[in-house]
């Protein structure tokens, strides 16, 4: 992670998810769209799940749907307002998948 980290954001550390555009148009109807790709770090998932308390695979659902928003256009380094505005919309993602979800 700390190398394509490094490659391909020229930042030299490790992070828990990244995000890469296909740069493919859209179609209007969205079928068979293809956003890009998401790397998520699973070691440092585990971590950070123990140390928040949180579920492993919470985490990974919460570093997955981070990566999306990333992939939609969210971007939570360019100012303040807009990572407000991203973590918000990452706790409604969140909060209604588990609605959905199976009761564990």
């Amino acid at each position: 992670m700390t190398e394509l980290n490094s490659v391909y954001r020229g930042i030299n550390k490790s992070t828990d998810v990244l995000s890469f555009e296909a740069g493919l148009p859209l179609r209007q109807n969205f079928t068979n769209n293809v956003l890009g790709d998401i790397v998520i770090n699973i070691p440092r998932a585990e971590s950070q799940a123990k140390d928040s308390g949180a579920g492993f695979y919470d985490e990974i659902y919460r570093l997955l749907i981070h990566g999306t928003l990333h992939l939609l256009g969210y971007d939570h380094e360019k100012s303040g307002y807009r990572a407000r505005v991203m973590r918000k919309k990452e706790e409604e993602i969140f909060n209604a998948f588990k609605k959905m979800g199976p009761k564990r």
